[in-house]
């Protein structure tokens, strides 16, 4: 009989965990999705296999002014039906205007008006047919030069924009490696983040150099997209095997939150049976959250974690009671996103001429932050914009994506994220970050710590 009352027990104890992680998992940055397809209409591709650009301006591009479509996130809402700590972002439509405001008393773009389009998206419903929907809106509707995205996570988003001529300034957290922006180029670009190739050389560097492998049976977490899994299977597991780890790889499919969760259980699972003593996460920032928090309260698992800004490290620290007790000891990795690593006692807030810029450009406008995090999304979305000026600025003639892309290209060296160290623009470069830093949890301190200098992204 009590057997049974424990089975039964942890059987609602599981049940509970997951329905939880259920609802998070809705509202949480959707990961990439399966198998995204290319929408209908807009321009075909060129010789070469990418989007062809079509002469004279580009779409949203009249005499005197610019269309630019920023997608944001109800992050509050998500907050408030998940119950999940985190640092409020504040007014996002008043950002924007700010943003706005700033550009037009400052030349506009290339001396055109930059006409903002503000819309919030539905992550706790994304799926490709909502993205698809979205990409409609904006290239269909609001005709737009540029969209700045964040939340939104299936494949088939990216290549739909770029297939009807409009610049992606993509602020969101999705591995896109070098292969992926060149397919897409010259429309596809981050300015506050790194390219994902670069990042994983570095990262299973960083994780040999402190010792995390040491000898222990290694298990991998990987988002099952194309760019994902063609980056772990050419480039993750052999840079692994060289350093004498042959992981247990769980591919998880992310396409909605009942998948997602079926195959990081699932995952626990198998790491349980088959001895895994250290887990690593490679595709996206909501998977180590939620396989600590369904996967980890597995009875006699305790792993140790890799971690990286990938991951949302703020997540750990802001929901101790939501993840399994010691979850967060001997965590290391490599954190190139401050905004969601390390609290304003680690690294002052503002630091640096970009940052500081950005935060007196919403000052400006009466908006002020209580911390670096709560600005996480503030900073990209002025990250972008300062972009978009810079090759709208340099460019002569027509404004398309292939003239800015090129202004950018020559000009690309003089800009620096607000949002992390480094610069990787210019030259053909699409993604901004170019550095990192150790980055570990604090036991003493209860938060994740910076260790050491900056150091570039490994590029060989």
């Amino acid at each position: 009989m009590t057997s049974q009352v424990q089975t039964t027990r942890r059987w609602t104890r599981d049940r509970s965990a997951l329905l939880r992680v259920g609802a998070v998992g809705a509202g949480l940055a959707l990961m990439l999705a399966g198998c995204g397809t290319l929408m209908p209409g807009g321009n075909t591709t060129g010789s070469d296999g990418r989007p062809a650009v079509a002469a004279g301006n580009g779409p949203g591009v009249t005499e005197d002014s610019v269309k630019v479509v920023f997608v944001a996130v109800d992050l509050d809402a998500v907050q408030k039906m998940t119950g999940f700590q985190t640092a409020p972002v504040g007014d996002q439509k008043k950002q924007i205007q700010a943003l706005e405001d700033w550009v037009n008393d400052n030349g506009g773009l290339g001396g055109k008006k930059m006409e903002a389009v503000f819309r919030i998206y539905d992550a706790q419903s994304d799926s490709p047919a909502a993205e698809e929907q979205l990409c409609n809106k904006i290239t269909q509707d609001d005709k737009a030069f540029a969209v700045v995205m964040t939340g939104q996570y299936q494949t088939n988003a990216r290549p739909c924009y770029a297939d009807r001529q409009v610049l992606v300034l993509d602020a969101s957290l999705y591995a896109m490696n070098e292969e992926f922006l060149e397919q897409y180029s010259p429309f596809l670009w981050t300015a506050s983040f790194p390219e994902y190739d670069t990042f994983v050389r570095s990262y299973v560097k960083v994780l040999d150099e402190q010792d995390f492998f040491d000898g222990s049976k290694v298990g991998v977490v990987a988002s099952d997209s194309p760019i994902n899994r063609k980056t772990i299977e050419d480039l993750a597991l052999p840079l692994l095997k060289d350093v004498g780890v042959e992981p247990e790889v769980a591919w998880v499919d992310t396409t909605d939150t009942s998948t997602l969760l079926q195959g990081l259980d699932q995952a626990g699972v198998t790491f349980r049976s088959k001895g895994v003593e250290r887990v690593m996460f490679l595709g996206g920032s909501r998977m180590a959250s939620v396989f600590a928090t369904v996967a980890g309260s597995q009875e006699g698992f305790a792993p140790k974690y890799a971690i990286s800004s990938f991951d949302n490290p703020s997540f750990f620290v802001n929901n101790p009671t939501t993840i399994p007790e010691g979850t967060t000891d001997g965590m290391v990795g490599i954190g190139f996103h401050p905004p969601q690593d390390v609290p304003d006692s680690q690294l002052k807030f503002p630091t640096g001429e970009a940052e500081t810029s950005c935060i007196d450009m919403y000052a400006a406008a009466g908006i002020k932050f209580e911390s670096r995090e709560s600005a996480r999304v503030a900073l990209p979305y002025c990250d972008a914009t300062r972009l978009l000026k810079l090759g709208a600025d340099g460019n002569s003639g027509d404004l398309n994506a292939a003239t800015w892309a090129e202004a950018v290209d020559r000009d690309g060296s003089q800009f620096q994220s607000a949002s992390g160290a480094g610069n990787a623009l210019g030259d053909g470069g699409r993604a901004a970050i170019g550095s990192y830093r150790v980055l570990r949890f604090d036991e003493a301190t209860g938060n994740f710590v910076y260790e050491g200098p900056e150091v570039p992204f490994d590029d060989k």
